[in-house]
């Protein structure tokens, strides 16, 4: 029981999932909040604790060999890395998100109006500020957002528990100094069929602005 509770490293030995920095399921993380309360209330990022149980892992596979990491908590708070192997030894960005909202489409229509704006060189919502397209160049009226599988795993034994496809689109402001606000919109079908609309809010972390 407290091997679970706490994430001790020694529990963790032999398990087929990678580990990124220390952090992989059954292990407790520690951040460091400045890494985002240093911007005060420009910030919209719904998320101000410093520890995170992880609870479930996913990975994606990207094209050109790279990967996703992504390291979920009970409330679905997400961290993320991305890697260019694997294993993730080679980790080339890590981002904290959290979740703003989620819809469910009623027709048809709805889906396609939602992907219009994934593909839209700026996001924007009645309760956000305007985000502007950061994957790809933001001045195109037009741009395909991309698409993957998310095998997610529940438990250490390597087995994918489930699998999520995935259309998102990564959009950013600006902050005061060099910060960032990042918003991720994902549209998402589990293999049952149902369908979400997804917006997280995001910060990047620097490598010393978390352990596990």
């Amino acid at each position: 029981m407290f091997n679970r509770l706490f994430g001790r490293k020694q529990a963790l030995e032999g398990s087929p999932l990678p580990i990124i920095r220390n952090v992989t399921l059954g292990r407790s993380m520690i951040l460091d909040p400045l890494a985002w309360r240093r911007f005060g209330d420009a910030l919209r990022f719904p998320f101000d604790s410093d520890t995170l149980q992880i609870v479930a892992q996913g990975l994606v596979e990207l094209g050109e060999g790279g990967f996703v990491h992504r390291f979920y908590t009970d409330d679905d708070i997400m961290f993320q890395a991305v890697t260019n192997d694997r294993e993730g030894q080679d980790v080339t960005d890590v981002t904290l998100f959290a979740p703003w909202q989620s819809s469910y489409p009623g027709a048809a229509a709805e889906r396609t109006a939602w992907r219009a704006r994934l593909s839209a060189p700026a996001f924007t919502t009645s309760d956000l500020p305007e985000y502007r397209r950061f994957w790809f160049d933001d001045a195109a009226p037009c741009q395909e957002p991309v698409s993957f599988w998310e095998d997610v795993h529940d438990d250490r034994d390597g087995i994918v528990d489930r699998r999520i496809f995935q259309t998102c689109m990564l959009f950013a402001r600006p902050l005061d100094g060099d910060g960032r606000e990042l918003l991720l919109a994902i549209d998402q079908e589990n293999e049952a069929g149902e369908v979400s609309f997804e917006i997280m809010l995001g910060v990047a972390l620097e490598f010393g602005e978390f352990k596990a």
